[in-house]
């Protein structure tokens, strides 16, 4: 079975076509600047294939979609013969509420309560439709699954996922925890199981997924029991340019000092604050860096305190799982970073967990392995994620049981 896999955001898209007999990847790319000038597709045969990039007009993300389903039959850069091979289209759905536990068919039922979710994720939910909506009027006969982000941290009792304001909130308007990343978080604990060895149902794990977007997962028998992230992405771990944790009166008080509207407040937490506003010099940590530890005292400044939160929450989810097995680094900074891995790894032995620096700064570039110690009690895996595989083997599950 042929899957396409699609990730639409507000003006781009990604995209995967797999071959699920043996789960390669057929073709991917990227749609980038969907309705904006100077919008194009950049599109690779296979998984590592030469790139392509085709400038186009791209008005909305039906017209993307149906030029990368042009791309996917063309005869210079096309993978099948025709469309009627896609037999399936898998969906990354950002927010799912507190409606989904795990990925499901795509019925006009399910899509109303996604839109209903909207509210939770005006930002992401709306593009996800999009995407769906564009698939359904290009190939209608096509079955389409959708992957919820918050899915897996379904499992998070109570204690975990309510905040302390009063507890109507949460009745009438399901103000609660949600979390992100759940494919990911998903994907890496079940790999580091393999790696162990051992039963995924006998481990206790903490994932640890850094990108522009951060989120940290307590893992216990394969189970999401607590995360960084909250009633919003925002929550938890600091970010590219998201704040991340924050004293809630400190937010009003930015609000009335500077007579700053919701809507530039919002603008201010998501888009110019984390390590972008700390060190006032860039949000992607590689400038960061580069030349550590003697770019700049901002520099610096902003890599400790990303790094400290990390920490922190690594502190408190050893306490919530009354131990751990392995930690498990994932996504962009993640994999590929060993300073961040080294900052936050420092003087954490007596807890077991020990580096071996050797080995850390050889692993990164796609490269999966253990950068423990020999001796230590906890493990350390550098394992890349892969989400796009995660929502591909949801879909043919589902569309395989109808």
């Amino acid at each position: 079975m042929k899957i396409l896999v699609l990730n639409c955001g507000s003006s781009s898209l990604k995209y995967q076509l797999f071959d699920m007999a043996d789960k390669s990847v057929m073709a991917k790319g990227l749609v980038q600047r969907i309705g904006i000038a100077g919008s194009n597709i950049v599109h690779r045969k296979g998984d590592d294939g030469p790139k392509v990039t085709i400038n186009t007009e791209i008005l909305d993300h039906k017209d993307g979609i149906r030029k990368v389903f042009d791309l996917l039959v063309s005869a210079d850069n096309g993978v099948v013969k025709s469309l009627k091979e896609i037999e399936a289209v898998g969906h990354r759905i950002v927010h799912g509420g507190d409606k989904f536990a795990s990925s499901v068919l795509l019925t006009e039922e399910v899509l109303q309560a996604i839109r209903d979710c909207i509210v939770f994720a005006p930002l992401h939910n709306p593009p996800n439709l999009k995407g769906v909506e564009a698939v359904s009027e290009i190939l209608p006969a096509v079955r389409q699954v959708g992957v919820f982000d918050t899915a897996f941290h379904q499992t998070m009792k109570p204690e975990a996922f309510l905040y302390g304001i009063p507890y109507n909130f949460y009745e009438k308007e399901r103000i609660r925890r949600y979390g992100f990343h759940g494919t990911s978080h998903r994907f890496v604990s079940k790999r580091a199981a393999q790696l162990l060895k051992r039963p995924l149902e006998e481990l206790k794990l903490i994932t640890i997924h850094l990108g522009n977007g951060c989120s940290i997962c307590a893992i216990d028998k394969g189970k999401s029991v607590e995360t960084s992230m909250g009633h919003t992405p925002l929550e938890g771990l600091i970010m590219g340019t998201r704040s991340g944790d924050v004293d809630p009166a400190v937010i009003l008080h930015i609000m009335k000092r500077h007579e700053l509207t919701p809507h530039e407040v919002d603008n201010l937490l998501n888009k110019h604050s984390g390590v972008l506003g700390i060190s006032a010099e860039s949000s992607d940590l590689r400038d960061l860096e580069e030349g550590w530890p003697t770019r700049s005292e901002r520099a610096n400044l902003a890599l400790d305190v990303y790094s400290h939160r990390i920490k922190k929450y690594i502190g408190a989810y050893i306490a919530v799982l009354n131990g751990c097995d392995a930690l498990i680094w994932t996504a962009g900074v993640g994999e590929n970073s060993p300073i961040v891995r080294s900052i936050v790894c420092k003087e954490l032995g007596w807890l077991g967990i020990e580096i071996d620096p050797v080995v850390n700064d050889k692993t990164w570039r796609g490269a999966e392995g253990d950068i423990a110690t020999p001796n230590a009690k906890v493990r350390n895996f550098v394992i890349p994620t892969n989400e796009e595989l995660v929502i591909a083997e949801d879909t043919l599950e589902i569309i395989g049981n109808r």
